[in-house]
């Protein structure tokens, strides 16, 4: 019994050294970053995305024509064409290559494309993370604004350090980090904090200490 008492003594005392030495000889692999598909947002276009809900018509062929949710994978089946890549396409592309596949079997196929639920590709999303009042991912919109996005996730907590938030933006294939003044532009009312939000950009708000 005193052995044992010895040896929990011992591994309270030694435990954090144990941790220390652990963690000092590995590090955690760097996060895989995915640049975003949209390289010119003043022309922006939705990309379809995993999750989305696409209505295809194909003219005078009801039989052909349905509706279709994009798999994890990106893909869709329909019965004449398996497994087509769908994510990250704009849905007139897809439809130009769904007519292309089809006139395998019909003559001068006519294709619509519409979306009905709109997920879009992660690279797409804008994520907050952090003291939001409802940390998230975000679909990313046409002209979306730091205002924008801070009114989808509720704001700030009590305790957010809002002019201590980063914004980790891709560019040119590499991960950048700029500093944002989330006070000013939401507690302040300062609009000249207002930024452009870009697709794929991460939001990180810290938590304030005092």
């Amino acid at each position: 019994m005193k052995i044992l008492r010895i040896a929990s003594v011992a591994l309270i005392f030694f435990a954090p050294i144990l941790i220390s030495a652990c963690s000092s000889n590995k590090t955690l692999p760097p996060a895989t970053t995915y640049p975003s598909l949209t390289t010119d947002i003043s022309d922006y276009q939705y990309l379809i995305g995993p999750g989305d809900n696409l209505q295809i018509f194909v003219w005078r062929n009801p039989d052909v024509s349905g509706s279709f949710i994009v798999r994890p994978d990106g893909k869709i089946t329909s019965s004449l064409v398996e497994d087509i890549q769908v994510s990250g396409k704009t849905p007139a592309t897809l439809a130009r290559e769904i007519e292309k596949s089809l006139s395998t079997y019909i003559r001068d196929p006519k294709v619509t494309v519409s979306v009905t639920r709109f997920s879009g590709p992660f690279s797409e999303q804008v994520r907050v993370i952090g003291e939001a009042t409802e940390p998230k991912a975000v679909n990313y919109q046409e002209q979306m604004t730091m205002l924008d996005l801070m009114v989808a996730v509720g704001g700030l907590k009590e305790f957010a350090d809002g002019n201590g938030a980063k914004l980790i933006r891709v560019i040119d294939g590499q991960q950048q980090q700029f500093n944002v003044k989330l006070d000013d532009l939401i507690r302040d009312g300062d609009i000249k904090a207002n930024i452009d939000i870009l697709p794929g950009d991460i939001l990180i708000i810290p938590e304030a200490w005092y």
